[in-house]
């Protein structure tokens, strides 16, 4: 048993840099420890203890997108490809195109700056039919290594703008509600995962007196702070800060969504990974007051999502259908007057992870749009409540 809890605390992160190949082949986490093979450890295969290998090499992983990346800076054309993963200096340009090329339906502005001076971009979508329209808010890439995040945004965004003449649900979206959306929330920690890290999770913050640097900016809101699902501890993953809105990034949402709280009625943020959508509560077991009316909703989105490919989401609160969290940014949003918030799990189950290849951004981003439009459609119909249900006891799945 000793044996088993030495091995439980073995780190099962990173390489250093996806540039530089650690001595000998191993690969390393950011703490220092040692990656673990876990077909060929013998401990693992000796301990009476059940496991499944998801990725056999995860250095080669990493290398097969830093090889594409690099085949594809040699091309000599500049159309913008939707089907591969772009870098923050590829998205801020992205943006400034989109807000030139459609200028009546797209602003773009910055509410604030990251910890090392980035600004925090956000488009503004929908037609300037009337100045006080309902609002949703999407921002994607909160951790810095769920790369499909940032990808989903940018094809949300490009099937707004594509399809709101022809579509009649996007018309009518377009019409009636505003979007903002952030398409990289932590812009240091996602520069950092293309330059030195693949799979760095946290902002870039430095803390006093301790070398680990950053904060877990979807535990650092200010709604039950630094509880259960929670680390005090600055070199962990789930770090929740010194103070709840340390991070500038958090902060300066934050402020937005409070200056905004009479118009934005929901509240999305893209993740990965695990094939879920997740609502309040996430520090709590218990039934949030308009639980009918959002479970309603989850449930036709999850819907609208499985009738692409045939995916399966669950769905459901998120203390019981993932796992307790304090600080998150959907418990805050949700406290602050936000009807309706949701966090979205986006694929797959474990296969790749975090490393989901590009291959999978189109079907990934066609089958989430299908269920944000759904999302956002349920702000325009009026939801009779009625008694709240109980919380469910096991998370449900799409049909």
């Amino acid at each position: 048993m000793q044996d088993a809890q030495s091995l439980s605390q073995k780190t099962f992160s990173s390489p250093v840099s996806i540039n530089h190949p650690n001595k000998d082949g191993v690969p390393q986490s950011s703490n220092g420890h040692e990656i673990l093979d876990l077909p060929h450890n013998s401990m693992c295969q000796a301990l009476p203890v059940l496991f499944r290998v998801l990725i056999s090499n995860l250095q080669k992983e990493i290398e097969k997108q830093l090889a594409v990346r690099s085949t594809r800076k040699r091309r000599s054309d500049f159309q913008y490809d939707y089907e591969v993963y772009h870098s923050l200096d590829e998205i801020k340009s992205w943006m400034f195109e989109m807000n030139r090329t459609h200028p009546h339906v797209v602003d773009m502005f910055s509410i604030g700056r990251s910890y090392e001076g980035r600004p925090l971009y956000i488009l503004q979508l929908g037609k300037r039919t009337h100045p006080y329209k309902k609002a949703v808010w999407m921002d994607c890439g909160v951790h810095a290594r769920e790369w499909i995040g940032p990808a989903f945004c940018q094809w949300f965004v490009k099937e707004a703008l594509n399809s709101y003449r022809t579509d009649p649900v996007m018309r009518r979206l377009m019409n009636h509600l505003n979007f903002y959306i952030m398409p990289v929330f932590n812009v240091d920690g996602y520069h950092y995962s293309w330059t030195t890290d693949r799979l760095w999770r946290k902002t870039r913050s430095r803390i006093a007196r301790y070398q680990c640097r950053g904060v877990d900016a979807n535990r650092n809101w200010k709604v039950k702070w630094c509880d259960e699902g929670a680390s005090s501890h600055p070199c962990d993953e789930t770090y929740c800060g010194p103070y709840p809105e340390s991070e500038p990034e958090v902060k300066a949402v934050a402020r937005f969504l409070r200056k905004q709280r009479k118009r934005v009625k929901a509240y999305i943020s893209i993740h990965a990974y695990a094939q879920m959508l997740l609502y309040p509560y996430s520090y709590k077991y218990a039934t949030i007051p308009n639980f009918t009316c959002v479970e309603s909703v989850a449930h036709n989105a999850v819907n609208a999502l499985y009738s692409a490919y045939g995916v399966r989401y669950r769905y459901g609160p998120a203390s019981t259908t993932l796992y307790v969290s304090s600080g998150s940014s959907i418990d805050w949003a949700y406290k602050n007057g936000i009807p309706y918030t949701f966090a979205f799990e986006l694929r797959d189950t474990g296969h790749y992870g975090f490393l989901l290849p590009e291959s999978l951004i189109n079907p990934t981003c066609t089958e989430t749009t299908r269920a944000v439009k759904t999302i956002a459609s349920g702000l325009l119909k009026k939801c009779s409540r009625g008694k709240p249900a109980a919380a469910p006891g096991h998370p449900r799945f799409s049909l």
